[in-house]
Parts: structure tokens; C-alpha cells; sequence
């Protein structure tokens, strides 16, 4: 199951409750309304649309000081945990519209457990301005959208959201892209638990090119799974200016459809998210689009066909 694979689901994901401010919500009907799947229908793939999750707060899990509208987020993170898996045993491509990045806490959960199933080792590459390694403890705002990371990485237990003894990703397993926004502690902790960083001065420095292909040649030796979870921050501002979370000094137009395209050209790619997408910021429209596009170039959108390497 790939993005060859021409069977993909979209799942919304109203969520903005992990962020500090309001408007992803909104994000999963600007990507419909930017043409998200008719893109999809037209570079031959089939395309269901399983609608918005529908969810009410989790009234089970504590009002946590350091974890802010818990109930919510953890709600949003079962109901997704479980579409996600779903959709991948049933072999098709779960394609996330988000909503801000508390609901890879989800996403990824349900990718793992559908790994596990498979015998398969799940990646992640994390394409951010922000590396969202936090825990409450370490959380300078208590806003869980900087904390999906360690979750699914088992190291940001606070409460009983999803099971204990679930599969976790191994933090060596994930790769984040485009990284220019770092606490000091979580900084400390993404080095000991042995997280694959490129920040942006990496990307200067070797070329997304390069970065890429060595991040694909890991996943394929591994014969893994590789979750994508695109943040529109990860982007330059000046050209997407509808996220909550602006950090200057993003990749560019051309360095994240590279991306996209060398994705795509790998195979490899196994589910999506597209996160923090926040209309009420955006410039009628335009960074929705950039999105659309962007999945497009993932689901095989060329300008010139180009020969693969053999195996």
C-alpha cells in the first residue's frame, strides 16, 4: 500500500483545541474547498471521503494544568487512532486533513498498531518548523501540538489516552525536515532519545536532495512503512501564510515539492497528514492551495517523466 497504490481516504480532523489559537478547525473544508480530492481523481487515483470525524471530549481523562483541552485532543486521538488503522488494513491510503499537529498523536498511533500488524517498522518524517518533542513537563505553553512526537514515541505518557502496551515508533525512526524552532529542553531531549534531525542550516548545507535521499535509502533497507506529516510551517511564511505558528526562514516553493516528488518517485509513502493549516490567517485561499498542490506532486503529478533507477 503506497501512493501508487490509487485507493486513498480522506479523514478529517476539525481539531484545533492542541494549539494555542483558534481557525485549524476550519482547515479540512479550506483543502476540500481548494479541490483536495477532485486533484487526486484527476491523476487517476480513486478517492473516498469518509467526512469530518465527529467526536465529544473524552470525559474519562483528567483536566490536565500542563496538557491544555485534554478531553478534546484525546478524543480526537481514539477516534482517530482508530479510522487511520482501519483504512490502512482495508489497503487503502489514509490521507489526514488537519486540523493542528496534536492530531498526529492519532494518526500516527494508528499507523503503528497497522504496522506491528504487518511485521513492518514504521518511519516518520516530520516536516516542521518545530521539532514537537515536548511532554507537559518540558511544554513551555501546555499545548499539546507540540507534544505529538514524544507521544507516539512513548515518551509523553500523561494520561491514559490510548493503551499503554499500544506499538510505539522507535525515536531513531523518525526523521524531521525543515526543524528552526527548538526549546531548550526538548532540545536535550530529542538528542538523547535519538531523533534524525535537518534543520533548516542542514538543508543549506547538503541540499534537500541529498537529505532525502539518504532518509528514503534508511526507510528502504528497512523495508518500512513512511508516514509523511506535512506542517504548512515547514514552508517559507512569505509563500504560506496561514498557520498559526510562523517561523521565517522556511524551505522553499521548489524545495518542498523536491520533496513531494522524491516521495512519490520512492514508493514508499504509506499514509499523510496535513496539518496547522489555518484559513482565518491565510491570503483568500492561497496557502490551501499550495497544499493541494504540494499532495499532488506526492500522488505522482509530473512536469516530464523521468526514468527510475533499477533496484
Amino acid at each position: 500500500m503506497n501512493a501508487q497504490s490509487r485507493s486513498v481516504t480522506l479523514i478529517g480532523a476539525p481539531l484545533e483545541e492542541g494549539s494555542g489559537r483558534r481557525g485549524a478547525a476550519m482547515g479540512p473544508a479550506a483543502l476540500r474547498i481548494a479541490g483536495v480530492d477532485q486533484t487526486l481523481i484527476d491523476l487517476g487515483h480513486d478517492v473516498a471521503d469518509n467526512g469530518d470525524l465527529r467526536i465529544v471530549p473524552a470525559m474519562d481523562l483528567p483536566n490536565h494544568p500542563k496538557a491544555h483541552n485534554l478531553r478534546t485532543v484525546g478524543a480526537f486521538t481514539r477516534a482517530l487512532e482508530s479510522s487511520v488503522y482501519e483504512v490502512a488494513a482495508a489497503g487503502r491510503f489514509p490521507l489526514i486533513l488537519g486540523g493542528d499537529h496534536s492530531l498526529s498523536m492519532g494518526s500516527v498511533s494508528g499507523m503503528a498498531r497497522y504496522a506491528a500488524n504487518k511485521g513492518r517498522p514504521l518511519f516518520v518524517l516530520w516536516l516542521d518548523a518545530h521539532a514537537d518533542f515536548n511532554s507537559p513537563a518540558t511544554s513551555p505553553s501546555g499545548n499539546i501540538h507540540g507534544m505529538p512526537v514524544a507521544f507516539f514515541c512513548g515518551e509523553a505518557e500523561f494520561a491514559e489516552i490510548l493503551p499503554r502496551d499500544r506499538p510505539f515508533v522507535d525515536p531513531k525512526n523518525v526523521f524531521q525536515v525543515g526543524i528552526r524552532s527548538v526549546d531548550a529542553r526538548e532540545r536535550e531531549e530529542i538528542h538523547e532519545h535519538g531523533v534524525n534531525v535537518f534543520d533548516m542550516r542542514a538543508i543549506d548545507e547538503q541540499g534537500i536532495g541529498a537529505i532525502m535521499r539518504h532518509i528514503l535509502d534508511v526507510v528502504a533497507k528497512a523495508d518500512g512503512l513512511l508516514h509523511v506529516s506535512l506542517d504548512l510551517d515547514f514552508l517559507d511564511p512569505d509563500i504560506a501564510p496561514g498557520v498559526g505558528t510562523t517561523v521565517p526562514g522556511g524551505a522553499t516553493f521548489r524545495e518542498a515539492h523536491l520533496v513531494m516528488e522524491m516521495l512519490s518517485d520512492s514508493g514508499l509513502v504509506s499514509s499523510l497528514d496535513l496539518v496547522e493549516l489555518n484559513p482565518f490567517l491565510d491570503d483568500r485561499g492561497k496557502s490551501a492551495r499550495i497544499l493541494v498542490e504540494l499532495t499532488a506532486s506526492l500522488f505522482g503529478r509530473r512536469i516530464f517523466d523521468r526514468p527510475t533507477r533499477a533496484a
